[in-house]
């Protein structure tokens, strides 16, 4: 629309600056504005308000594209990894670089020019009960997890767990934390276990003077990641659930052999909400205090259109995962990441019983034995052939 000539309300710089300003609904404001007019000229309001709207419009657009980017060959992954401050005070930087074999920490640009340690693979358990725990106790494995609803129970797991084995016992906090829930925390860590799994970064800073593995909340999926998050002292970091083979095996060779420990069986986390089913439907009540904590007296499973019924699980601030019914391996890829460099492997146990848990133990220890292949792991188990939340284009 052309300008014409004003009589009354020319269009100063002020003027144009309280149209152009009128933002309130949207996410921006405005800026700088520079107004080049040299005579006194209108346009109505009507069309500086369509001008407006339309740069908002625009700009949403911009806001929704992809970041522009070229792959610099050139630069090393030191060079590329960004540097700024974190709520811990530090400035994370790759470690100085070390002898591999007596090192806490490693430079991964040296790393690669290293040969990986030749350890014998372990395989890590995950329990999520006190019976299941007295199971996995009997058949002698060197480290277990605990991941309880109730975190009071913990004190009990690792009494018995020394009481009647030399495990190294690992409890689990929720994986969220709220402010307000630090009590969680204190209750967790009272049970003096031997070390703690960390999924959050107030995790990290609760327990910063304890031993600590990282959990898959963390999402490792690149080794400037798990460069980044070993030097908060974690002993072992596990892999994200986000990577299919490919991904994963990059990401093992790019890293120490002993950083990383890959889930291999578990019931994935399909879903994680503040919602709690067991009040909602098993109780008269509203909230934990008057709820009757239906959540510790019934069992729970949602079935889904194809029949198949998945476990709910809540955890000590009342939220609930949903946890596939049938649990998944990556059995079928086990030699191939042990000669990438895997050598910590976790298998998670959600409802099983004593019976298929000793079942299941023995069936990974044939297949670590070479007595019997991934195909008739996961065919003997009835368990679902795939390795993380996808299995990726190539598999």
């Amino acid at each position: 629309m052309p300008l014409v000539e004003a009589h009354s309300k020319p269009l100063t710089t002020e003027r144009l600056q309280e149209q152009f300003g009128r933002l309130g609904n949207t996410p921006f404001s405005l800026g700088k504005l520079e107004n080049h007019l040299t005579d006194a000229a209108m346009i109505p309001v009507s069309e500086l308000n369509r001008m407006r709207r339309e740069i908002v419009d625009r700009l949403e657009n911009l806001r929704t594209q992809p970041k522009q980017w070229q792959l610099d060959e050139q630069r090393s992954q030191r060079e590329l990894l960004p540097h700024f401050d974190n709520e811990f005070g530090k400035s994370p930087t790759f470690p100085k670089s070390e002898e591999l074999q007596d090192s806490k920490s490693l430079n991964l640009e040296d790393f690669r020019q290293q040969k990986p340690l030749q350890t014998k693979p372990e395989l890590t358990i995950l329990v999520r009960n006190l019976q299941q725990l007295k199971t996995v106790l009997d058949l002698g494995l060197q480290t277990i997890y605990c991941e309880f609803e109730d975190p009071r129970a913990y004190r009990q797991a690792v009494e018995l767990t020394r009481q009647i084995s030399e495990a190294e016992i690992w409890v689990a906090p929720p994986r969220i934390t709220k402010p307000s829930e630090q009590w969680i925390l204190e209750q967790v860590r009272k049970s003096n276990a031997d070390g703690y799994l960390i999924r959050n970064y107030d995790h990290l800073k609760f327990f910063e003077d304890e031993r600590k593995i990282g959990d898959f909340s963390l999402n490792v999926a690149n080794s400037i990641t798990a460069s980044y998050f070993k030097q908060f002292g974690l002993e072992h970091l596990t892999a994200s659930y986000d990577l299919n083979i490919e991904q994963l095996t990059a990401l093992i060779k790019s890293c120490p052999s002993d950083w990383l420990e890959i889930t291999i069986h578990q019931h994935m986390p399909m879903f994680h909400m503040e919602h709690c089913v067991f009040c909602a439907f098993l109780s008269e009540g509203t909230d934990f205090t008057n709820c009757g904590r239906p959540c510790e007296k019934h069992e729970v499973k949602l079935r889904d259109r194809t029949g198949i019924e998945h476990v709910l699980q809540a955890d000590a601030g009342c939220r609930n995962t949903v946890f596939n019914g049938t649990a998944q391996t990556g059995a079928e890829f086990l030699h191939h990441l042990i000669q990438s460099g895997g050598r910590r492997f976790r298998v998670e146990f959600l409802t099983e019983s004593n019976q298929q848990i000793v079942q299941t133990l023995d069936r990974y220890r044939q297949l670590l034995n070479h007595e019997i292949t991934g195909a008739q792991l996961w065919h003997d188990l009835k368990l679902q052939n795939q390795l993380g939340v996808t299995r990726g284009t190539l598999a």
